[in-house]
Order: C-alpha cells, then sequence, then structure tokens
C-alpha cells in the first residue's frame, strides 16, 4: 500500500514516526508551505512533519492551496492507496 501522509505540527509527527518506523511504504508528505518568522520575517522555518520527512528522504509537497490543478496532478502521480 502506498501513502501519502498529511500533516503539519508536532502531534502530526508521532503518526508519521510510526508509518515509516512500522515499515509502511509512504511516499510523500503533504504540509503548509514554510512560514517567514523573526523580527522581519526574513528567515522561513518549515513544518515539524516538513523537518521529519527531509530527514528521512521523503518527498515533501507544500501547496498554496489544496485544490490548485498542479498540486492534484503531483498528488496523482504518486498513485497512493491513502
Amino acid at each position: 500500500m502506498r501513502i501519502i501522509f498529511m500533516g503539519t505540527p508536532d502531534f502530526a509527527v508521532e503518526s508519521l514516526k510510526k508509518l515509516v518506523e512500522n515499515g509502511q511504504n509512504v511516499v510523500a508528505a503533504v504540509t503548509m508551505p514554510d512560514k517567514a518568522v523573526g523580527r522581519h520575517h526574513e528567515v522561513l522555518q518549515a513544518s515539524p512533519v516538513k523537518q521529519y520527512a527531509v530527514a528521512h528522504g521523503l518527498p515533501v509537497l507544500q501547496p498554496e492551496k489544496l485544490k490548485d490543478e498542479a498540486f492534484l496532478e503531483e498528488l496523482r502521480s504518486y498513485q497512493a492507496d491513502l
């Protein structure tokens, strides 16, 4: 089974971690775009899910809008079951 994981905050990382540790076929992660942080909003901060996914070699999708056709096309390209 091919899985695309969707989540952003810290608590979502635990679910993604369990899937990866249990050998599930996670083919990509979908999370919110990086946010500008800091006093002048000059630094982009990745979500906790993105940080975990990147550290484990998973592709990360960060659409501005979930209904964006380019995003949906990319999502379909993974041929995920879940």
